[in-house]
């Protein structure tokens, strides 16, 4: 109650001075602006004398500032032809005596993004809980943060100061601190740019939007701005598309002025038509005179060939669906690693000639998995945070004794029409839960299979990364909703083979952080595994299960692809 009576007090000297704000909308965020770079040290800068000092001259400077902010005003209206895919996943946190801090609670956007007039998020699923008492979280606040500024980037509105030259990855850059002019109107973006030296594009944006607390007459609340580190990558010659925000706020008191959080935001789907039909319509196929000898004989179905045809089909129509809407990567190397551990239970199960089972990888960051008919689906978060093989084989045991279960309900999809609905809504109105008894069911034949297959002597880790996911399912609850089909199922055997879970112990590695495995490519959809190198923690804060950390990109330039023109329609072949 004395709590509740303290705010309403500072509410009412808000209405007093003219600012009243229930909700605090936040709208920007991320960490010091000049800390990060020289924190970071040989993971992305490549320094030298030459490099360390200033363009020579004055006039050199200021031809190089015009030309980055040309060249900005060119990238805004190369972006804003674009209608790419957002997500943006919140984790709120407290503080622990033993790991630093936690999550305390989380948030999950996904919608797709409108950059025509005003931004907005189109939202792409039912949201949960996105505001507290004092404040609300927008999701075009996190989509402003690709722009250092929009409308005004000029030198009216922005003093330039040149920092030093830099790598970031294979790409030198100019860096330069960015600060508003004197008097601003409206909020304005305080932090450093780094400025690639080919084109003059920014590449990586680092900061704040100064004030930090601003009143909107046209929402009649505060907007409340934050840190962010944002970043864009070369998808096309000349052309730098944004893909990854990092957000936090930590060192802030967590009574009125905001939250304490780290959040990310990735952006994907800038070209979702899909390359592979396009391809199929420049081969010339030449028809055989002569009937294959097997089809020579028949041409009709049983009635058992027509259903497993109709629900192939049924197959084919969601899968295409949600990959031409950017939720399902195209087929792709992680499907290959993923098959080769479905094939090892199929193999030691004596289950290759009953069902030939394939995988593919949903896009968003939430943990999730499902089947439908012959394809298996695993989440891209799911994929990131499993710590071992033997983990992700016990969680597509679990579909493979799905998708040997026909699921009638999922034969209506083999209609077109149902699948061909519009990006936003696809996710809302697709579904493959299975109900709670199917999902034990299945849960007792996936332990089955596990038990005669290569994985047998390390279910313990499988059941480890269970009891860790359980310790801290009620502060991940977005995490680990599904928005098309079933959540990580607490198998109660794999729980109970599991040592001990040991928050303390730097060498017991239940489960990894978010972003740990899996690069997207933000133009094609395409996902691979990252290549990294092996880390341990040094200290249990280092640990950080499902939690929300900084990615550090490896900025590359374009290069065409020189691929046989058939590698895409063999592997759209060999996926489906």
């Amino acid at each position: 109650m004395r709590r509740r009576q303290a705010v309403r007090i500072i509410l009412a000297g808000a209405v007093a001075c003219g600012l009243y704000s229930r909700l605090q909308s936040l709208a920007a965020v991320q960490v010091r602006p000049n800390a990060a770079a020289d924190s970071w040290g040989s993971a992305i800068s490549k320094m030298t004398d030459e490099d360390a000092q200033a363009p020579q001259t004055a006039s050199k400077l200021a031809e190089i500032i015009d030309r980055v902010i040309a060249r900005e005003h060119e990238e805004i209206k190369a972006i804003e032809r674009y209608t790419p895919i957002i997500e943006t996943y919140i984790q709120e946190v407290k503080p622990d005596s033993q790991l630093g801090i936690v999550p305390k609670t989380d948030i999950y956007f996904l919608g797709q993004a409108n950059f025509r007039g005003r931004l907005k998020v189109h939202s792409s699923i039912d949201h949960g809980r996105k505001s507290s008492f004092l404040w609300s979280y927008d999701p075009a606040g996190f989509l402003q943060m690709i722009f250092a500024d929009r409308g005004e980037f000029d030198k009216a509105h922005y003093k330039f100061k040149y920092f030093r030259r830099e790598f970031l990855g294979d790409v030198r850059c100019y860096v330069f601190d960015v600060t508003p002019a004197s008097k601003p109107r409206g909020a304005r973006f305080d932090g450093q740019i780094w400025v690639e030296e080919q084109d003059f594009t920014i590449v990586h944006i680092n900061g704040t939007y100064t004030p930090a607390v601003r009143f909107s007459f046209r929402s009649f609340e505060d907007e409340y701005y934050l840190h962010f580190d944002s970043w864009r990558t070369n998808v096309k010659p000349g052309l730098w598309l944004p893909f990854y925000i990092y957000s936090q706020e930590l060192s802030r008191p967590m009574s009125f002025s905001g939250p304490r959080y780290k959040s990310q935001t990735r952006l994907w789907g800038y070209n979702l038509s899909p390359s592979a039909r396009e391809e199929e319509l420049n081969q010339l196929l030449v028809e055989s005179q002569t009937a294959i000898k097997d089809e020579a004989a028949r041409h009709d179905r049983s009635p058992l060939e027509a259903q497993r045809e109709w629900r192939h089909e049924a197959e084919n129509n969601v899968l295409d669906a949600l990959e031409r809407d950017g939720f399902l990567a195209p087929p792709g190397e992680i499907d290959k690693v993923l098959n080769t551990i479905v094939n090892n239970l199929e193999v030691t199960n004596n289950l290759s000639r009953q069902i030939d089972l394939h995988c593919r990888v949903l896009l968003t960051s939430n943990l999730e998995l499902f089947s439908i008919h012959n394809t298996i689906v695993l989440s891209r978060g799911l994929i990131d945070v499993v710590p071992d093989e033997a983990t992700l084989a016990a969680m597509l045991a679990q579909e493979v004794a799905d998708a040997m279960v026909p699921k009638s309900y999922q034969d209506q999809y083999g209609f077109s029409d149902v699948s061909r609905l519009p990006s936003t809504k696809i996710l809302k109105r697709l579904s493959f839960q299975n109900e709670k008894k199917e999902t034990e069911s299945n849960s007792l034949k996936a332990i089955e299979l596990l038990k005669k297959s290569p994985y047998a002597a390390d279910l313990k880790n499988a059941g480890l990364f269970l009891a860790q996911l359980h310790s801290q399912a009620k502060a991940l609850k977005q995490l680990i909703s599904p928005r098309l089909g079933n959540e990580v199922f607490f198998a109660s055997q794999l729980l109970q083979a599991a040592p001990q879970l040991q928050p303390g112990n730097k060498d017991q590695i239940a489960a990894l952080p978010m972003g740990a495995r899996v690069k997207l490519d933000p133009y094609s959809g395409r996902v691979t595994l990252m290549k990294t190198k092996a880390a341990s923690p040094n200290s249990p804060r280092e640990k950080m299960p499902f939690e929300v950390t900084p990615l550090v990109p490896y900025l590359t330039r374009f290069v065409e692809s020189t691929a046989a023109p058939t590698d895409s329609n063999e592997a759209v072949a060999q996926n489906r």
